[in-house]
This record gives structure tokens, C-alpha cells and sequence, in this order.
């Protein structure tokens, strides 16, 4: 297979500022299929890329000449549809939070397994020029032993990055499940996992005291120790009205990495010796900014899918950084420290 035919289900932001644009960029990738429940949305986005319109997801995977899809849709639907294009023989690329709970998580990747097909979490974190640089400086040992990190995720909300705007399923618990935790926080878990190792016990507090009129938390503070002993704060926010902070800054033996938290330098190393190496990299990408364009996930998947390999962000990935999300809600719930992957999920099963 030298070109991977695609379809995409869900037009909404995420899809229009990332995977569309993403895929179309690939010379690789051939866009045959869109689908949104919404007529006008699909209609208009077939147009755009020259792609056949769905509104019923289930009549886009009978089409033979889709060899993958992304799943670009509120959470709760992440999973049926996943498993659905799974067992229809299609490559999945699907939105974060993979799903809503362990069980829906353990499904999907037991549906990857026996399909033999790719399944792969749309994580960016990883793909970050200056986090990729910190992981090597990491492994490498330039740190030493690593003591502590905090790592940020906020902005004012998902109010100017839907395409629904405050009428977004974001803020509808049922469909959501999870607010910035879910959005935001789990991507920071991910990244953390990354580059320090599992995480295996959170403390967490997380309300709703920004946003009005919806059950979805908008703030997020979480403790986490890896299974190495190191400790850190994570946090998750719909809050910052004044712009973004995605930056994360971790504390070792022999010096400080400081990530997308200098205006002017995407990595920082700051060494016990007096030394401080800026790193010119390419920087993140914000919602703000026009989007994220240069994300890194799409070229990575169809890499994948076409040459056969094992994408950096797996299923079972996908799960582990689930399972520390599922475990910060139990903790915030039962006011204790949870021990990662022994979490039962309550808070987020459908009822």
C-alpha cells in the first residue's frame, strides 16, 4: 500500500484544524470520505476536500475504499465507533480521551488485537520538538536523578476553539464525561509518562468554579508519583482568561529543564554548574494560533499503517494515560491517594 485512503467521522474543530488539514498535506494520504450528523457541516467539508458526504458513520465503514479512519467525536462515542471501524477491518486514529472508562479502553485494544488493524490515541505531546529533546537529555543522564516536575495545561476554555462555541458537547457532561481533565489534563499524563516513567499513585482536587451551568470540571490540580519515586503537580484549566500555558519544568540532580516556558526558547537547560543551553526548536502550537497544524500525529499514523509499524502511542498507551485521569477522579471523590490502574472508573461509566 503506497497511499492510505482515508475517512474522517466528525467535522467538527479538531478534525477541520488538524486531521483534515494534516492528511490533505500528506502526499501520501488520500481523503475519500467525511461524516457529521449534521448535513450543511459534511456537505460543506466534502466539498473542501473533494470527499464523499456521510451523516450515518456505520454507511462510511461499509465503503470498501477506506483503509482508515479518525474518530473525531465527543468522548462518550469515542469507543463504540473505535470498536465499530475496527472490526470493520479499518486503521483507527481516535480523538483523547480514548474513552470514558477502563473497560471501554480494555475493549477497544481487544478489538485492535483481534482485527490485526492499527489503533492509534491522537496524543501531540510526544511529538513536541523541545519534549522529544528533554526525553533524550533525560535518558541520556544529563539530569541525573530526577526529583521533582510540575506541568501546566490551561486556557480560557473550549468556548473559541469548538465549532459550537458555548453550545459545544464539551460542556454536556453526558457527552463529555470530563471537562479540562479530560481535554487537557490527559494529555499532560501522557507526556509525563513519556518522559519519567509510569505513574503509579494520584492525589487529586478538581471542581467546577469557572464555567456556568454545566457538571464538567474546569479546574485541575493533581500530585503524581512515578514508579521511579519522583513526585510532581499536574494541572488542568479552563481558566487562564488570558491566554494559554502549556509548559512543564523538571527538577533534577544536576540541573532544570524548563519546557515551552520561556518566550523566547522552547527548552531551557539550566545546569547545577552555572550553565544555561537554550534550545532554538519548533515551538508548540496553541489553539489561538491558527490551530495545530504541524501536530505530527497524522504523519506519524500513516507512517504506521503504511509501513507497518507500531505507532508511538498504541491503544494500550492510550489506556495507561486513561488510567491515571480514572484514578485523579476517584481520588478528588474519595478525598485519598489512588493507586494508578486499580481505579473501577465510576466516575466516568455511562449510566
Amino acid at each position: 500500500m503506497n497511499t492510505l485512503r482515508v475517512g474522517v467521522i466528525g467535522c467538527g474543530s479538531i478534525a477541520r484544524k488538524r486531521h483534515l488539514p494534516e492528511y490533505e498535506a500528506n502526499e501520501q494520504v488520500e481523503i475519500v470520505a467525511v461524516c457529521d450528523l449534521l448535513p450543511e457541516r459534511v456537505q460543506e467539508t466534502a466539498e473542501q476536500y473533494g470527499a464523499a458526504s456521510y451523516t450515518d458513520y456505520e454507511e462510511l465503514l461499509k465503503n470498501p475504499d477506506i483503509d482508515a479512519v479518525s474518530v473525531c467525536l465527543p468522548n462518550y462515542l469515542h469507543a463504540p465507533v473505535t470498536i465499530a471501524a475496527l472490526n470493520a477491518g479499518k486503521h483507527v486514529l481516535c480523538e483523547k480521551p480514548m474513552a470514558t472508562s477502563k473497560e471501554e479502553a480494555e475493549a477497544m485494544n481487544k478489538a485492535a488485537q483481534e482485527s490485526g488493524k492499527t489503533l492509534m490515541i491522537a496524543h501531540n505531546q510526544r511529538f513536541v520538538a523541545s519534549h522529544q529533546k528533554a526525553k533524550q537529555l533525560i535518558d541520556n543522564g544529563d539530569l541525573g536523578k530526577i526529583y521533582s516536575f510540575r506541568t501546566t495545561f490551561g486556557h480560557p476554555g473550549p468556548e473559541q476553539w469548538s465549532i459550537d462555541g458555548r453550545n459545544s458537547w464539551f460542556f454536556d457532561k453526558e457527552r463529555a464525561f470530563i471537562g479540562a481533565m479530560g481535554d487537557l489534563g490527559v494529555h499532560k499524563t501522557d507526556l509525563m509518562r513519556y518522559l519519567l516513567g509510569e505513574i503509579t499513585e494520584v492525589g487529586s482536587f478538581i471542581d467546577t468554579s469557572a464555567k456556568e451551568n454545566t457538571e464538567v470540571d474546569d479546574n485541575a490540580v493533581c500530585i503524581l508519583k512515578t514508579e521511579k519515586g519522583v513526585i510532581g503537580t499536574l494541572a488542568a484549566s479552563w481558566s487562564y482568561v488570558s491566554g494559554g500555558d502549556n509548559s512543564t519544568i523538571i527538577y533534577g540532580e544536576k540541573g532544570i529543564l524548563r519546557l515551552e516556558d520561556d518566550p523566547n526558547y522552547s527548552l531551557v537547560a539550566q545546569y547545577k554548574t552555572g550553565e544555561t543551553v537554550n534550545y532554538e526548536l519548533e515551538r508548540i502550537q496553541s489553539n489561538d494560533k491558527g490551530g495545530q497544524t504541524k501536530s505530527h500525529v497524522i504523519d506519524h499514523f500513516t507512517d504506521a499503517v503504511l509501513n507497518g509499524k507500531t505507532p508511538l502511542i498504541t491503544g494500550e498507551e492510550g489506556m495507561k494515560s486513561l488510567d491515571v485521569i480514572l484514578a485523579a477522579i476517584e481520588s478528588n471523590e474519595t478525598k485519598q491517594i489512588v493507586k494508578v490502574g486499580v481505579s473501577e472508573g465510576k466516575a466516568l461509566t455511562h449510566q
